[in-house]
């Protein structure tokens, strides 16, 4: 009983422990229902929603359950005094930066509305964000054997991450996302590994423009292409 249906919120800027909180809230409920139909008849079953999420955070290091916490290089005193949070996650992927000027996708879809492929669900966000950059004339793709989309992927002379993504699934239900930095100040990048890799650089779409973008222009052209790619079936519903 696939469902495309899906509920698009914009959270505007948001504390990482908020959304973190409602984003659990979600995926708590579509799991929910899943367990619930598997309870009644075909006819009697109610199909899951899929949500998808936008916004942006206050500065925060995020680190995966696999992540080396070695790889954030400030003490705790420091994340204090600088006023940036930090916190352990339950997704997949090492450390990453959240901050203004960023766009933070969450979707919490379930996989069985669409394909229960987490490769194809993550090759799928990344076409989304290649699709989106061409439009402001960069060029960007995949480095094999690494996740998030990146630029001078082919030649690798100066490769350099431009869309971060880790995420949690559980029953086919995903939550957690990508980061796909416009007008971030790379600067907080310097206090981690990102992602764990330290001999590649992390760059955003303004750094490759040399001017500052749009942030809203940007999210209206990459909403378009998720809806196209997996063919969703959009509700707005701004919260």
């Amino acid at each position: 009983m696939k469902n495309h249906q899906t509920i698009f919120q914009h959270w505007g800027i948001i504390p990482y422990k908020e959304a973190w909180e409602k984003q659990e809230s979600l995926f708590q409920k579509v799991i929910a229902q899943k367990v619930s139909n598997r309870q009644k008849l075909e006819s009697e079953q109610i199909p899951t929603t899929n949500y998808l999420i936008f916004c942006e955070h206050s500065h925060v290091y995020t680190l995966g359950k696999s992540g080396d916490e070695q790889n954030l290089l400030l003490s705790e005193a420091v994340l204090k005094e600088r006023n940036i949070d930090y916190f352990h996650t339950n997704r997949g992927g090492d450390i990453t930066y959240h901050g203004f000027g960023q766009i933070v996708g969450y979707p919490i879809f379930d996989l069985d509305n669409f394909f229960t492929d987490i490769g194809k669900y993550l090759r799928t966000i990344e076409e989304a964000v290649i699709l989106t950059l061409a439009e402001y004339g960069v060029t960007a793709g995949r480095i094999e054997k690494l996740t998030g989309v990146w630029i001078d992927f082919e030649e690798q002379k100066n490769p350099r991450k431009i869309c971060a993504i880790g995420v949690r699934a559980s029953r086919w239900v995903t939550m957690h996302g990508f980061a796909l930095n416009i007008n971030t100040d790379l600067d907080y990048f310097k206090n981690i590994v990102p992602c764990g890799i330290a001999d590649k650089a992390v760059t955003s779409l303004a750094q490759e423009l040399g001017r500052e973008v749009s942030l809203r222009e940007v999210e209206n052209t990459l909403l378009k292409y998720l809806v196209e790619l997996f063919d969703l079936e959009l509700i707005e519903h701004f919260s």
